[in-house]
């Protein structure tokens, strides 16, 4: 038998009107993490050199993922200081 007390959940914090607009975004065409992380360096690259053509995957996920476009933001801050 357990003796631990149980403990109410705590409720996650409502979501902000960005955060809805993100989730609601259409990301077509479709680009997953996986495949972002791979396009990552040669993206990063072309953007610190100008030369970056038009990825229309690669801008949709980058403008409704967090992440990803924190870690493309960071690259490319990182290759600018070189």
């Amino acid at each position: 038998m357990n003796d631990t007390p149980e403990t109410p959940q705590s409720r996650p914090a409502p979501l902000t009107g960005p955060a809805v607009d993100a989730l609601l975004r259409d990301t077509t065409p479709w680009l997953s993490c996986e495949d972002c992380f791979e396009r990552m360096d040669a993206y990063a690259e072309s953007v610190v050199r100008g030369t970056h053509p038009p990825d229309e995957a690669m801008t949709t996920h980058l403008s409704a993922c967090p992440a990803c476009e924190e870690e493309a933001h960071s690259l490319i801050e990182l290759l600018k200081a070189e």
